[in-house]
C-alpha cells in the first residue's frame, strides 16, 4: 500500500512472489491526500495527525480487503517496536492476531536467515515507507541496542542517556500495549 511512489515496492513484490502470496497494490496516496484536504478544511493538522494518518489510512484498505476476502489481518508489530512504542495506534498496531508481538527484531532476522527468506528482505534496512526516514533514524538508536537491552543482555550502564530514553520511551507508550480503559459495572 504505497503512498504515491513508493522507491522500495519491489521488496514488497518480492516477498508475495517468494511466498507465493496472492496480493493486491492499493496506493492510499490519494485517499491520504484527500482525507488532509477535508481535514484541513476544518482545523489545521498537527505533525502527529500527519504522522499516524497514512498508517491508519493502511489499516483501514487492510480491513475492506479482509472483508472481501473473507480474511484476516495479520499485526506484524514486534517486541521491539512495541516496547519504545514505534507503532501507530488503529494503523500498524492494530490486526486480529500478533504472531510477532513477542520476538525482537534481531530475534526475527534470525528465523528469517534459518528458513532461507531471501537476504536482501531480511536484512533490509527497516524503514516504513511513508516518512522517508529508517527506523533507526526516527528511534535514535539502533535495534541491536535495544533488543540487547530488552533481553537483559546488557544494561546499558556504559550509555546512561540510551538507556533513559529507551526506559522514558517505554513508560510513555504503555497505553499503546495495555487493554483500553473500560467503566467496571458492578451489580
Amino acid at each position: 500500500m504505497p503512498k504515491g511512489e513508493q522507491h522500495d515496492i519491489d521488496c514488497s513484490h518480492l516477498l508475495v512472489e517468494t511466498l507465493g502470496i496472492e496480493h493486491y497494490v492499493i496506493n492510499i496516496g490519494t485517499t491520504v491526500d484527500a482525507f488532509t484536504e477535508e481535514f484541513e478544511k476544518h482545523m489545521p493538522m498537527n505533525s502527529q495527525a500527519v504522522i499516524n494518518t497514512p498508517p491508519r489510512i493502511r489499516m483501514t484498505t487492510l480491513y475492506a480487503a479482509a472483508a472481501c476476502l473473507n480474511g484476516r489481518v495479520v499485526n506484524t508489530c514486534n517486541l521491539s517496536e512495541d516496547w519504545v512504542g514505534y507503532s501507530t495506534k488503529h494503523g500498524d498496531a492494530a490486526g486480529d492476531f500478533s504472531p510477532l508481538s513477542m520476538l525482537t527484531v534481531t530475534e526475527i532476522l534470525q528465523i528469517g536467515d534459518y528458513l532461507g527468506l531471501p537476504e536482501s528482505l531480511v536484512h533490509k534496512v527497516p524503514i516504513d515507507g511513508l516518512c522517508g526516514k529508517t527506523d533507526e533514524e526516527n528511534l535514535g538508536f539502533t535495534y541491536a541496542e535495544l533488543d540487547t537491552y530488552i533481553r537483559g543482555l546488557t544494561d546499558l550502564s556504559d550509555k546512561p542517556e540510551l538507556k533513559d530514553k529507551i526506559d522514558r520511551m517505554h513508560r510513555n507508550n504503555l497505553h499503546k500495549l495495555q487493554l483500553m480503559p473500560k467503566f467496571e459495572f458492578e451489580i
